[in-house]
């Protein structure tokens, strides 16, 4: 990233509805550039919150002067805020919005989307794959720190990431039956060692289906107790498998280079074929049919764009 700005001097706040999912993608760009966010979480009652993005700010909380040099904005009931400090800080505020802010781009000096979102525009920048905290030495770190839980498995180590339903896909039990049969087989047919990590949405009911068709394999699952090995994981793993229902997983798992397979669900929409299809054509991912291969590939780091890009542009706007 071309270094113009003095960063560390700056003063940055990400603004989220407290979400993991956005919030992972503002820490994560602000920590591509090298500054400690402040992270401010809003809340709004009904009905402002149906209003976002639209709607005014009828709570503002701790969100007032002294304005920062730089609003990391993500997320739907983020958007009436960065639209007010905005307005409010005269200027003095550069707002970057990251995800589709549902309202004019041309109303925020910086805008990001996934490239099968189609909002396109002067100021927005379009990536494959969504910006996250992952790095190498994270990675590396992190492997070391679970190499006691994980040293006992076979080669090649799986690492399963598994999501679960929501708006799009279907991760229902016959769902789950399926996953662990092919688990189970992979580490029969490859003598694979099998590193499994369920998310929030997985459903106690369908994780327990997964470890009870893979318990004769060897393996280790994370059940919920203590600090989540997930990257650790991705660090450790020599293939990757995940489900389809995340783009954050998906693109964490083409960040680390290594060979990527995609467990598909029912389920499906236009923008997600756009986005699978983008992942596949990019050589990181591939379909997951049963069966694994090593291949060697660019890993996508749209973190590291959306940092240069945010430079670039906040270089040009205080040079204007």
């Amino acid at each position: 990233m071309r270094a113009v700005l003095n960063l560390q001097d700056f003063k940055v706040w990400v603004v989220t509805d407290g979400g993991a999912g956005y919030e992972v993608q503002a820490i994560g760009v602000a920590e591509a550039l090298g500054v400690a966010p402040e992270i401010k979480r809003v809340k709004q009652a009904a009905p402002w919150r149906w209003l976002a993005p639209w709607g005014p700010t009828m709570h503002t909380g701790d969100i007032a002067p002294p304005w920062p040099d730089l609003v990391l904005a993500a997320g739907r009931q983020s958007i009436p805020f960065a639209r007010m400090i905005k307005r409010r800080s005269k200027g003095k505020t550069f707002v970057a919005v990251l995800q589709d802010p549902r309202v004019p781009p041309s109303w925020f000096d910086f805008v990001w989307v996934p490239a099968h979102d189609k909002l396109r525009g002067p100021n927005v920048l379009a990536t494959v794959v969504s910006p996250h905290r992952l790095t190498p030495e994270r990675l590396l770190n992190e492997a070391r720190r679970i190499l006691p839980a994980i040293d006992h498995l076979p080669r090649p180590r799986v690492a399963v990431l598994l999501g679960g339903t929501n708006g799009v896909f279907r991760f229902d039990e016959a769902a789950a039956a399926r996953i662990g049969a092919e688990l189970a087989e992979l580490g029969r047919r490859y003598g694979a060692g099998l590193m499994v990590t369920p998310s929030r949405r997985t459903g106690a009911r369908q994780a327990e289906i997964i470890r009870e068709r893979i318990k004769d394999t060897p393996s280790v699952m994370w059940i919920g107790e203590g600090e989540n090995p997930y990257f650790g994981y991705l660090g450790a793993a020599d293939v990757i498998l995940v489900t389809c229902d995340s783009v954050n997983m998906v693109g964490e798992a083409a960040g680390t280079g290594k060979p990527v397979y995609v467990i598909e669900l029912e389920g499906g929409s236009a923008k997600w074929e756009r986005f699978l299809g983008a992942i596949y054509a990019s050589g990181a991912a591939r379909p997951f049919a049963g069966e694994i291969d090593s291949w060697v590939y660019k890993p996508l780091n749209a973190t590291e764009e959306i940092a240069s890009a945010l430079v670039d542009a906040m270089d040009a706007r205080w040079k204007a």
